[in-house]
């Protein structure tokens, strides 16, 4: 079973994650979180970039899906080009 902690909310906003917590879960200086929150629940998630061979398979599903539906180069760089037209 997990030890339990408690923290305070600052003036500021911000919480300190107990140093109990941060050393079993190896968590450092920078690492970002996805927070978020539900009635009386906060929940943060680590955001942690996928291993190389993880964003490869990513990539490739991606590129097969995209050829699946005819989406091509063409299509992907004019999409671009409106979105950053709007700005």
């Amino acid at each position: 079973m997990q030890a339990l902690s408690t923290t305070r909310l600052s003036s500021k906003g911000q919480v300190v994650i107990p140093e109990e917590v941060r050393d079993r879960l190896g968590l450092e200086a920078g690492v970002q979180f996805v927070v978020v929150g539900d009635g009386d629940v906060v929940i943060l998630k680590v955001i942690s970039p996928p291993s190389r061979g993880d964003f490869t398979k990513l990539i490739t599903k991606a590129r097969k899906q995209a050829k699946k539906a005819g989406v091509r180069k063409r299509d992907v760089t004019e999409a671009v080009r409106k979105v950053r037209s709007r700005k």
